[in-house]
C-alpha cells in the first residue's frame, strides 16, 4: 500500500481501477528558418486556426451531454481559445514573425506564445491574490498554441473515449478543454500530475462534480494501468494498492456519501419553506427539453427561464409556427400543470452569429462589441416576422397549461410597448384564423439585465406583468466585465455592491407595483446568496436544475431573520471582497 498525496479540487471518495491516458509529446522544433516560402507558411498557419477552430466547434457540439453548470464554464473557455484564434495578438504577432524573420509556422507560433504567456503570468512583486489569475491567462496561451502546433506537426490529440467505464483517469496533465470530453457517467474521478486548486481544470471539474486530485508528484511514474486506487476527493490522497481494512472503510466512505446523496434525493420532494414559515418559490432554467426530467426530480415547481434558443438552429431554416408549437405544447404538457416561462429568441453577442449575418447584421469578430447593440428584443423587433411567428407558437401552446412570455434585452418602455402591440396583433390574427386561445393573455414579463433597466424599473413595470432579473447580464454591464475575457474574469462577480444595489432598485419598485419579481442568474444557483436575495425580499428563484436541491436545503434551515441580517449587513458592505467574504462565512 502506498499514499500519494495531491491538491484536492473536487470532493468524494472513490474506489477504482486506474486508466493510464497518455499523450504523444510534440516533436521538438529543429529549424525556426522556413525552407518554405514565406506564403506558404502563412498558409499552414492559417489551416491550422482553421483546424483549431473546426475541433474547438465539436468539443462544443459535446458540451450538450454534460450537466450545465460544467457546460457554462467549459463554454466560456472556449470562447477564450476561440477569440484568441481569431484576429488575436496572438495569431497578427505570429504572422509578422513569419513574414518578418521567415520563421516556420511552428517556431512563429512557439516563440510568440512563449512571449505572451510570459507577459501574462506571473511577475515579480504580484499580489498574491493576483498570481493563480496570471497563471491562468498565461497557460491559456499556452493551451492555444499547443493545439496550433499539434495540427501543424500532425501529431494527434488523445482520446478518452476508450477508458473503460467506472475507471479513474490518470494523466500526467489534464487540460480544461478535456473537460468536454469527460463523461462523468463514465469516468469515476480524476488524477492528475499537474494543475492547481483554482485553475481552469480544477474549476472544469467542480463544475462537471467528478471527484479530482490535481498536482500529484510523479503520478505518472508510479501509477500503471489497472492498478486499485482509493482516491478522495476531498483530502487529495490516493492510496495505491490499498490493504483490506482500508478498502472496507474507503467503500464505507463512498456508502455514507451515496446515503447522503439519496437524502438530498427525499429532500426534493419537501417544500421550499424558511423555518419561520414563508415559502420559497424555486423554477428551474431550462435550455433543452431534455432537462425536463431532471428539473421535476429534483421538485422545480415550475420553469422560470425556458432559453428557446435550441430551437432556432443557425444550420436550418427559421422554424415555423407549427414547428415551435409542438415544441412548445410538448414541454408544456411535460410540466402537467406547472408554470412554463419561455424566453422569446435572445440572439446577440455570441449567440446566433451565423443568422445574424445572414440578417445584414455584424456579428463575432465582425461587431465592434457584440454584447452591445442590436440583440434582444432589439433585434426582434427589427425583424417582428421572427417575433410574431414565435408569439403565435406560444399563444397556442398556453392552451394546454400555464404559460408565461418573457422578452430579453429590455431598456425601453418604448420596446415593452411595441413588443405588446405585436402581441395583441398576433392574438387578433390568430382568433380571425379561428384558433382558439385564452381570452386572457398569459402575463408579458421582462429580464432586469441592464443597469438602465434595473434603475427605471418604476417605469418598465407600468407596462410589464412581471420581472425576472438576469444576473449575468447585468453583473456584466454593470461592471463593464466579460466572464469569457480571459484579462478580466477575476473581476466578474454577481456579490458586487453595485450588482447588489440595482438587484434591490428592482426589487424595490416591483413591490410598490405588486408585480412578481424572480432572479434567475447564476446567483439564484449559489444556495449563501439566496439567503441574501430572501432578505432583500425576493421570493421566487430560477437556477439549473441540479442547484435545487442545494438550495432547498439550505432554505429550510434559514429563518427570515438570519437573512434579514444577512442582507442589512450586506447592503452596508461597499467592497466586493468583504461582501463576496460576508455571504461565504454565512453559516447554516
Amino acid at each position: 500500500m502506498r499514499i500519494l498525496q495531491g491538491r484536492p479540487v473536487s470532493a468524494g471518495v472513490v474506489v477504482a481501477r486506474a486508466s493510464l491516458v497518455q499523450e504523444r509529446p510534440l516533436p521538438p522544433i529543429e529549424h525556426t528558418r522556413s525552407l518554405l516560402s514565406v506564403e506558404s507558411e502563412i498558409t499552414r498557419l492559417d489551416a491550422a486556426i482553421a483546424q483549431t477552430l473546426k475541433q474547438l466547434a465539436k468539443l462544443r457540439e459535446k458540451l450538450a451531454s454534460l450537466p450545465e453548470e460544467g457546460r457554462e464554464e467549459i463554454s466560456a473557455l472556449l470562447s477564450v481559445y476561440e477569440r484568441m484564434l481569431s484576429h488575436s495578438r496572438l495569431v497578427r504577432a505570429a504572422r509578422a514573425r513569419i513574414l518578418q524573420d521567415a520563421l516556420t509556422a511552428e517556431a512563429a507560433v512557439q516563440q510568440e506564445s512563449d512571449a505572451l504567456a510570459l507577459r501574462a503570468g506571473p511577475q515579480p512583486g504580484m499580489p498574491e491574490e493576483e498570481i493563480e489569475a496570471a497563471r491562468r491567462r498565461a497557460g491559456e496561451f499556452r493551451e492555444v498554441a499547443r493545439r496550433l502546433l499539434r495540427n501543424l506537426t500532425g501529431v494527434s490529440f488523445r482520446a478518452f473515449s476508450n477508458i473503460p467505464t467506472g475507471t479513474v483517469l490518470v494523466a500526467e496533465q489534464v487540460r480544461p478543454a478535456d473537460a468536454a470530453l469527460i463523461d462523468p457517467n463514465r469516468i469515476a474521478a480524476v488524477l492528475s500530475e499537474g494543475g492547481g486548486v483554482t485553475d481552469h481544470t480544477a474549476i472544469m471539474m467542480r463544475a462537471l462534480n467528478v471527484p479530482a486530485v490535481l498536482a500529484i508528484p510523479q503520478l505518472s511514474e508510479i501509477v500503471r494501468d489497472g492498478d486499485l486506487l482509493i482516491v478522495n476527493g476531498t483530502t487529495g490522497s490516493i492510496i495505491l494498492h490499498p490493504d483490506a481494512p482500508t478498502l472496507a472503510k474507503a467503500r464505507d466512505t463512498m456508502a455514507e456519501e451515496a446515503r447522503e446523496r439519496k437524502g438530498i434525493g427525499r429532500l426534493r420532494r419537501l417544500p421550499a419553506r424558511l423555518l419561520s414559515g414563508e415559502d420559497i418559490e424555486l423554477l428551474a432554467n431550462v435550455e433543452l427539453p431534455a432537462e425536463l426530467p431532471l428539473l421535476l426530480r429534483n421538485g422545480a415547481v415550475g420553469i422560470g427561464l425556458l432559453r428557446s434558443e435550441f430551437l432556432f438552429d443557425e444550420e436550418l431554416p427559421l422554424p415555423d409556427e407549427d414547428g415551435q408549437y409542438a415544441v412548445y405544447a410538448g414541454m408544456v404538457s411535460d410540466m402537467e400543470g406547472r408554470i412554463t416561462t419561455i424566453r422569446v429568441l435572445d440572439w446577440g453577442g455570441e449567440k446566433g452569429i451565423a443568422r445574424l449575418r445572414q440578417l445584414g447584421l455584424p456579428a463575432g469578430d465582425e461587431a465592434e462589441n457584440p454584447a452591445m447593440g442590436m440583440r434582444g428584443l432589439r433585434l426582434l423587433l427589427a425583424h417582428p416576422e421572427i417575433l410574431e411567428v414565435q408569439l403565435a407558437a406560444i399563444l397556442r401552446a398556453s392552451l394546454i397549461g400555464p404559460v408565461r412570455i418573457l422578452l430579453p434585452m429590455v431598456t425601453s418602455t418604448n420596446e415593452i410597448i411595441a413588443a405588446r402591440e405585436h402581441y395583441e396583433r398576433v392574438a387578433k390574427r390568430l382568433r380571425r384564423r379561428g384558433v382558439k386561445i385564452s381570452a386572457d393573455l398569459p402575463p408579458l414579463g421582462i429580464m432586469i439585465e441592464t443597469p438602465a433597466a434595473a434603475l427605471t424599473t418604476d417605469a418598465l413595470v407600468r407596462q410589464a406583468d412581471f420581472l425576472a432579473v438576469g444576473t449575468n447580464d447585468l453583473t456584466m454591464y454593470t461592471l463593464a466585465v466579460d466572464r469569457a475575457s480571459s484579462m478580466t474574469s477575476e473581476l466578474y462577480s454577481p456579490l458586487h455592491p453595485a450588482v447588489l444595489r440595482l438587484i434591490r432598485a428592482s426589487a424595490d419598485d416591483a413591490f410598490r407595483s405588486h408585480r412578481p419579481i424572480c432572479v434567475c442568474g447564476e446567483l439564484a444557483a449559489d444556495a449563501r446568496a439566496v439567503a441574501l436575495l430572501i432578505g432583500l425580499g425576493i421570493r421566487s428563484f430560477s437556477m439549473n436544475a441540479a442547484a435545487l436541491p442545494r438550495v432547498k436545503r439550505m432554505i429550510r434551515s434559514l429563518t427570515l431573520d438570519s437573512c434579514d441580517t444577512l442582507c442589512r449587513q450586506a447592503m452596508l458592505t461597499s467592497d466586493p471582497i468583504e461582501l463576496q467574504k460576508l455571504v461565504r462565512q454565512f453559516a447554516v
